[in-house]
């Protein structure tokens, strides 16, 4: 018999920290994050509420009417029994940090290929902006989720 109830020390390896349909939403919030380039500011608020973040699933119970009203009401609710779990912070934070590591490597090789094609522009192309011709992008670029095909600089 155990004074303490509950697990005491690190989580199990064996059990995943949050369900299949948790887990889906999480990526799906950190897609969203990083699309809408607020990465930063969304790290440094989860870092900040990392220890309250079973008090913030209860608020989140309380706008829930409010939110209902708005929102994919499923999502949320799986969203809020998520962010009860202590790990679940952790886990998103490091899916936006994969996601806008990935985006940051994309628009360098893009900054890049812009540099490398206007070197073969003409100088009034290069100088004034008259007639600059489209830049496509190569099929091996990775797609995000706003499907930008072209860039015209």
């Amino acid at each position: 018999m155990s004074l303490f109830k509950g697990q005491i020390g690190p989580p199990d390896g064996s059990k995943p920290p949050i369900p299949e349909e948790g887990d889906a939403v999480l990526e799906k919030l950190a897609k969203k994050v990083v699309q809408w380039r607020m990465a930063i500011p969304a790290i440094l608020f989860l870092e900040s509420v990392k220890p309250l973040n079973y008090i913030g699933s209860q608020t989140m119970v309380f706008f829930e009417p409010i939110v209902q009203t708005i929102f994919n009401f499923r999502d949320y609710d799986t969203l809020r029994a998520t962010m009860e779990r202590r790990e679940s912070v952790e886990i998103l934070l490091q899916k936006i940090e994969k996601y806008d590591a990935a985006l940051y490597e994309r628009e360098k090789k893009i900054r890049k290929l812009i540099k490398v094609e206007k070197k073969k522009w003409k100088w009034y192309q290069r100088y004034l902006g008259i007639k600059t011709p489209r830049i496509d992008l190569p099929e091996d670029f990775d797609k995000s989720d706003n499907d930008q095909k072209s860039v015209s600089q």
